[in-house]
């Protein structure tokens, strides 16, 4: 048993890697192919018309591949491994293909949504298979699958230990002490595979052991300006889009897809036309604010906030297969970037990458509720003690803050809700049909 799960790590690991790798360039390419060639160059020339009509026509498209397999659309490890295990889910190789279609085609049209969520979904579908086929027992169906997502993980960051964390907080917790070596070994052999294909985030500007103490009073003045952010985005994605979609649309329900495909089509191509490194996964963006040495100005980073959020929040909506992981971390870094900026106008200065380091970091943390994989993160990309102290301190208290009014589930990273009756209303909706499914079975 030992042998074959010795085997079965690194089967997942390198076909995991290089999955990734042919998502990653499949991505690059229709992206080019779309715009013509690099986006940032060639949107300012081509048509409005066409800006507006790319992304709904994808979208839709992409609904229509949900409708055909539901499956594609959910990227959450947990319920996949949960669904699964209780034998109500079967992934198909048909499915870890339209998967990679449908995410490809959100990504390559501007709609602001990673690739970490469907690379973690890619993953354990691919762990999945492999649990078939070595005819493994049914009580290591979880295990199989949490190491196949930290594989897609550490593949995609090109970060191993990141991959490790984003596993263990999702679904691996009972397994950590039988099972964490297979872990390790599937992520550094993802690792090892995707290293030599794709880029990884580097932060170039690490003091690494040195701690600057000023640093810490600039750190405790963050967390109120961070958490402002995450109350916003909150507020925006809650009180506005939840109330178009279960009061306005709530007689609408069998053209909701539609509805938001179009609601997505035109946000997207309007932040095409205003700013193009608005849309998008994010990744780009996050190198370029951690790794910047020229000063960026203060009112087009809060309007690339702006714009990020009201992105990833309709993108979710429209069901734009991607994960939010890669555009929680670009509004952090924004809103660090931001920070650090206005902080040096007023007080002594402090370098704007160190806190767009932070911030990419708390967002993506407090968001997502993945508290250890922010600090590790952090770590892994900079190897900064001022950055892994200051994002320990902050991501800690700023999801204490948040949850002060807010209450983040970690199921797709994507609801949060402020009342009782809101909570019971959206569960309803969401859950009813299924039990009501259930007990007709």
């Amino acid at each position: 048993m030992i042998f074959k799960l010795i085997v079965a790590a690194i089967t997942t690991g390198v076909i995991s890697g290089f999955f990734i790798v042919f998502y990653e360039f499949l991505i690059d390419r229709m992206t080019k192919l779309f715009f013509f060639g690099n986006p940032f160059e060639t949107i300012p020339n081509l048509p409005v018309w066409y800006l507006y009509a790319l992304p709904t026509v994808a979208i839709f498209i992409v609904n229509y591949i949900v409708t055909k397999d539901k499956n594609v659309r959910e990227y959450g490890v947990n319920e996949i491994a949960e669904s699964i295990s209780q034998n109500r889910m079967i992934l198909k190789i048909k499915t870890l293909f339209l998967k990679i279609i449908a995410s490809a085609l959100s990504l390559s049209t501007g709609f602001a949504v990673g690739t970490e969520g469907p690379s973690a979904g890619i993953g354990a579908m691919i762990a999945y298979q492999i649990h078939r086929v070595f005819g493994m027992q049914q009580l290591l169906i979880k295990m199989m699958i949490s190491l196949g997502a930290s594989s897609g993980i550490a593949a995609v960051f090109v970060s191993p230990i990141t991959g490790m964390a984003f596993a263990v907080e999702n679904i691996a917790y009972q397994f950590i002490k039988q099972y964490i070596a297979y872990l390790i070994l599937a992520s550094v052999v993802a690792f090892a595979v995707s290293i030599n294909y794709l880029e990884p985030i580097l932060f170039i500007h690490s003091t690494g052991r040195m701690i600057d103490e000023e640093y810490l009073v600039a750190t405790v003045m963050f967390i109120p300006f961070i958490t402002a952010f995450v109350y916003f985005y909150l507020f925006l994605k809650q009180r506005v889009l939840s109330l178009i979609d279960l009061e306005i649309f709530a007689k609408m329900t069998r053209y909701r897809n539609h509805i938001f495909a179009l609601i997505g089509g035109g946000v997207v191509g309007t932040i095409l036309l205003i700013e193009p490194h608005a849309a998008f996964s994010g990744k780009a963006m996050v190198m370029h604010l951690i790794n910047s040495e020229n000063p960026i100005p203060l009112y087009f980073i809060l309007a690339m906030i702006i714009l990020r959020i009201v992105g990833t929040t309709v993108a979710i909506y429209a069901n734009a297969v991607g994960g939010i992981f890669l555009p929680l971390m670009s509004i952090g870094a924004l809103i660090g970037y931001g920070f650090a900026e206005a902080f040096s106008a007023v007080h002594f200065a402090v370098e704007p990458f160190y806190f767009a380091a932070i911030g990419a970091a708390v967002f993506m943390g407090v968001l997502m509720k993945l508290p250890l994989t922010a600090v590790i993160l952090a770590m892994e990309t900079t190897f900064d003690y001022n950055v892994v102290i200051a994002t320990g301190i902050s991501v800690v208290m700023v999801e204490y803050l948040s949850n002060l009014h807010f209450h983040i589930q970690r199921r797709n990273a994507t609801r949060a809700n402020t009342s009782e009756a809101q909570k019971e209303k959206i569960r309803v909706q969401s859950e009813t049909p299924t039990e009501e499914k259930e007990t007709k079975e």
